[in-house]
């Protein structure tokens, strides 16, 4: 092959050096206007240099510590249960299917594949999930209805068919060991870098998630809130009470509705920013071996 030239490298690395910025940028502007002053962005709206700095919207946030507190922990405990029984559940399922000798495994395979196209929609599910499976207003409703994704199903199938010799399942049987047993000491460890792939895109799914907290737990239950619901209602009544004409003017000042938007995007962001580099590599492992495979 021949060696890239020098302007074409630069212009490459040019090129990844943009993207990065590109990528940066809007959360370290997410960052300034948490710190501006509701003053500062009423005169120049959103903007890098605010004229007054102000941590007036942490304040208001630190307000309501208890209940932050406590979401933050239902967040955290719904993140580590709901990866955890999501990679079983999707480990599991992508293993015997990607068995030949299962003999249902295309029917399967059709079967799962159908949700990626039709969907059952809001009414039909929420009926389910309420009447039949009685997740309303239930910690596991924050879990269960999101745990098991047909197209991570089938991205590991294909990963553990490509990637995990028939010879070693086979010689693992010869020597005694059951289904349970060749999975947790052999699929497992050799489909790590998979394992970890599917875990952190889970893992950010349900710490993002608030919409099932919204459709499932009622005002009553704000105990089972997680964070980003919790903060989207912080927000909301912020903003409500801003937007009241029959609020007095110091009242009204006292609420930073605009840059406390803002600081929900860092307080979100930053666990997730912490987590990344804990899995990059293995992350980035699986992606990369995927890619190259058939």
């Amino acid at each position: 092959m021949r060696k890239i030239r020098p302007t074409t490298n630069f212009a490459f690395s040019m090129i990844a050096v943009l993207l990065s910025v590109l990528t940066v940028v809007p959360l370290l502007f997410a960052i300034i206007i948490s710190f501006s002053s509701e003053a500062s962005i009423a005169k120049k709206g959103y903007s890098f240099i605010p004229s007054e700095w102000s941590v007036a919207s942490y304040r208001y946030l630190m307000a309501s510590m208890d209940s932050v507190g406590r979401a933050f922990g239902v967040s955290v405990a719904v993140t580590v249960i709901g990866t955890i029984l999501s990679l079983w559940l999707i480990g599991t399922m992508a293993f015997v299917l990607s068995r030949k000798e299962f003999p249902l495994r295309r029917l399967y395979t059709v079967l799962i594949m159908i949700p990626m196209f039709f969907s059952g929609g809001l009414v039909a599910s929420y009926v389910v999930n309420t009447q039949l499976f009685g997740l309303k207003n239930s910690f596991l409703a924050l879990i269960l209805p999101q745990a098991c994704s047909s197209w991570y199903i089938i991205v590991m199938r294909t990963y553990f068919r490509d990637n995990i010799p028939n010879e070693l399942i086979d010689a693992a049987k010869i020597d005694g060991a059951g289904i349970f047993r060749i999975f947790f000491d052999i699929v497992i460890p050799l489909g790590r870098p998979i394992f970890a792939a599917v875990g952190i895109f889970e893992a950010f799914a349900y710490w993002n998630s608030w919409y099932y907290a919204m459709l499932y737990i009622r005002p009553e239950r704000k105990e089972l809130y997680p964070l980003q619901y919790l903060l989207y209602s912080i927000q909301q009544n912020a903003e409500n009470i801003a937007a009241n004409d029959n609020i007095s003017g110091a009242v009204l000042k006292n609420i930073p509705a605009e840059s406390f938007r803002m600081a929900v995007v860092v307080i979100i962001t930053l666990p997730i920013l912490l987590a990344y580099p804990l899995v990059r590599k293995h992350f980035t492992s699986g992606m990369l071996t995927g890619a190259v495979k058939e």
